[in-house]
């Protein structure tokens, strides 16, 4: 069986992972000059560092065990984590309950409320009770204003910004419990995972099992449509950099890219499933990184809960990985997320840096200027989807209404959120959809 893959990110490299597994021809086209979508890498200081932050949790499996697989598993550590947020001016420790205890922003009574009610929503499993609710709503109800204002509103306003009030439950529901899933069965210290050597070598080395199994893998490759004869898809129309279009047949295509990417690649779709795909809404994440001589905070992640500050979290990479692998250089990711039509998302690097330097004093008021020795500006669209109420009768399925052509995208992980990890699952359950379909025993080729 042939089968052609839109996208070279952690789905679409697990797709073709799992088809050649199973002896079948998997070829995949990257529009970027690099692999790995979301989780991809530049080098600094000697290392690689992903463009955007990037970790995994205790429960993040599905990654974990393809690190495995792949030979690499002596190169992922399991470190401490080091959580904080900002607010009323100050940096202030939220890893743990007594770190909570601790938080004078809110009253005792406050703070004991939100303790319970986030203990209870860590040991909820049935997250579809949260379905037809807003955070805002929900946590207001049983939170009350006061510590929905300090401690939800400005990170929800943060990471959604006008959608914010939209927000599902479900989606922050997720979050929370992740957290706990990271902390195991005693709450110690949330643990996190990285591959030492970077998510850029765990790619790479997908690239490699892949192609040693036969299969193809095209940098720089765009995919200008997905032919389709008598409802069926029959390949793809490629170009390759420097070249003419060509056309390739396949027995099955799966395409991982956004959904307003996908609909320009086929012909008109069904009305119900084609709302589906466009009703969806993306964030873009907008980072600037930068490469100190010494670190800014003790932390690892920090929350911003103060919107008077022009970015909604402080990632310190090198308080969790050590500098000596990036050159010395201590790494800081200011991140935000905003429409692709926004005023931020227009701003070039220099003007970015320009507006964040002021606010890093707050933050550690001995900073100075001279601390940069370099800076990154990076933009990766399609970071976030929006996830509103009954998001779950909104997704799209996997099996589109052109036969033998598949979607697999970030707007289809659910009640979890996008990640590295839940990619790679999708890509491997999507991959396993098609040879079901196909009705291809693992070993049999077309």
């Amino acid at each position: 069986m042939r089968v052609g893959i839109i996208g070279g990110g952690a789905a679409g490299l697990a797709a073709a992972y799992e088809l050649t597994a199973q002896g079948h021809f998997a070829e995949v086209f990257e529009v970027a000059p690099f692999l790995g979508g979301q989780a991809s890498t530049f080098d600094i200081g000697g290392g690689r560092l992903e463009r955007g932050y990037h970790h995994l949790f205790v429960s993040d499996t599905a990654i974990t065990e393809l690190i495995h697989e792949l030979g690499l598993g002596e190169k992922l550590a399991w470190l401490e984590s080091r959580v904080g947020v900002y607010h009323s001016g100050q940096i202030w420790d939220f890893a743990t309950p007594m770190d909570l205890l601790k938080f004078k922003p809110l009253s005792l009574v406050q703070r004991i409320r939100l303790g319970l009610l986030t203990f209870v929503l860590q040991k909820t499993r049935d997250w579809r009770k949260f379905e037809g609710v807003t955070a805002q709503d929900w946590l207001t109800r049983n939170l009350g204003q006061d510590i929905y204002q300090a401690i939800w509103e400005p990170m929800l306003r943060g990471k959604f910004g006008e959608y914010y009030d939209q927000i599902s439950m479900t989606w922050l529901w997720g979050k929370i419990y992740l957290r706990v899933a990271s902390r195991g069965k005693t709450l110690q210290k949330e643990r996190l995972g990285y591959p030492m050597g970077s998510f850029g070598e765990v790619f790479d080395r997908l690239e490699e099992v892949i192609s040693q199994r036969g299969g193809r893998i095209h940098l720089s490759a765009r995919v200008n449509r997905i032919p389709v004869e008598e409802g069926a898809a029959t390949g793809l129309e490629t170009q390759l950099e420097g070249q003419e279009p060509q056309a390739n047949l396949y027995d099955a295509v799966i395409a991982t890219t956004p959904s307003y990417v996908f609909t320009r690649l086929v012909p008109p779709l069904p009305r119900d499933y084609e709302e589906k795909l466009l009703g969806v809404r993306y964030l873009s994440a907008v980072l600037v990184i930068l490469a100190l001589d010494r670190p800014l905070t003790a932390k690892y992640w920090l929350n911003v809960a103060d919107r008077s500050l022009p970015f909604v979290g402080v990632i310190e990479h090198t308080n969790m990985i050590d500098p000596s692998l990036y050159g010395g250089n201590h790494i800081v990711y200011l991140t935000n997320y905003t429409p692709r039509d926004s005023e931020l998302y227009s701003r070039s690097g220099d003007e970015l840096l320009e507006d964040f330097i002021p606010h890093l004093q707050k933050l550690n008021p001995d900073f100075r200027r001279e601390w940069i020795r370099e800076y990154y500006h990076h933009k990766v669209d399609g970071a976030q989807p929006i996830i509103g109420v009954n998001y779950g009768s909104q997704i799209p399925d996997h099996r589109t209404p052109i036969r033998n052509l598949y979607l697999a995208n970030t707007t289809q992980i659910y009640p979890e959120d996008r990640g590295t990890n839940y990619s790679v699952r999708m890509g491997r359950e999507v991959a396993r959809m098609v040879m079901e379909d196909l009705g291809q025993n693992p070993g049999d080729q077309r």
